[in-house]
Parts: structure tokens; C-alpha cells; sequence
């Protein structure tokens, strides 16, 4: 074929294998079952549709997921806001104790109470803020592992 060939010419050139198909394959099968074509079309749609679903259907979890994920995290950063409040108003009273102490010992012994105290207080902040976040990561993975387990269930269906 050269570049000057007409698309007539080209047209006609590639009728002739159509027209081959059409007798070898399709007049065959409609003669054989002439709904064939139209159930053919009408899986490919609803499938279509199902996939699309399906698409949709994860959307909607990543959305969720974003959303408890987001919400969570404003509740741990209020969480560690209260608890860096707290540190400071404790070490506020700590300074005002330790400039009323008369003697050394008073301020040692002022100073190991107030450490002590501080120590297991961050200990148990840190267990609250780890639980919390640990929790946060359960409730935010909740859609999306749901939307697994429909993965695989319509894979093994289709299998």
C-alpha cells in the first residue's frame, strides 16, 4: 500500500476480511443462538457496573479511614497538648515549692519527690498515648481490612 493509496481503496481492502469474519465466526454463532451478542454485551455491562462498585466501594473506605485517621490524630495531639500543660503547671509549683525551701535537704528531698512523681507520671502518659494511638491505628485499618476480606471473597468467587 503507498501513501497515495485512496481511502476508498482502503476501504475496500479491508471489507474483504471483515466480511470473511463475519461469515466464518459471527453468522455461525447467531444462528446457533441469536442472543449470544446481547448476553455477551450484558455480562460485559454488569461487570462493568460490579467493577466500578467495587472501585467506589473502596473509595468510600479509603474516605472513611482518612476520616477516623484525622479525627484521632487531633485527639492525640489534644492528648499531648493536656500533658505537656500538666508537666508545666507541675513544674511551675516545683519552682515556687523549691523557693520557699529553708535548708538543702529540704530542696533534695523536694526535688526527689517531684522527680519520682515525674517519672511515673510519663511513664503513664507514655502507656495512655501508645494505647490511644495503637487503638487509632485499629479503627482507621477497620475499612480498609473489610474491604480486603471482600477482595478476597470475590476473588475466590470468581475462581
Amino acid at each position: 500500500m503507498t501513501e497515495k493509496t485512496s481511502a476508498a481503496e482502503r476501504g475496500r481492502e479491508t471489507a474483504a476480511p471483515a466480511a470473511t469474519l463475519y461469515e466464518t465466526a459471527v453468522k455461525p454463532t447467531l444462528a446457533i443462538n441469536p442472543t449470544t451478542p446481547t448476553q455477551g454485551l450484558n455480562t460485559m455491562i454488569n461487570k462493568t457496573k460490579d467493577f466500578l462498585a467495587f472501585g467506589k466501594a473502596n473509595f468510600e473506605a479509603i474516605t472513611a479511614s482518612g476520616k477516623i485517621w484525622l479525627a484521632g490524630v487531633q485527639d492525640l495531639n489534644k492528648q499531648f497538648a493536656d500533658t505537656a500543660i500538666a508537666s508545666y503547671d507541675e513544674s511551675i509549683a516545683f519552682a515556687k515549692a523549691l523557693s520557699a525551701v529553708k535548708t538543702a535537704k529540704e530542696a533534695i528531698d523536694l526535688q526527689s519527690t517531684l522527680g519520682v512523681a515525674s517519672i511515673s507520671r510519663a511513664a503513664a502518659d507514655a502507656k495512655t498515648l501508645a494505647d490511644t494511638s495503637f487503638k487509632l491505628t485499629e479503627q482507621a485499618m477497620a475499612p480498609l481490612k473489610a474491604r480486603v476480606v471482600v477482595a478476597i471473597g470475590s476473588l475466590k468467587k470468581a475462581a
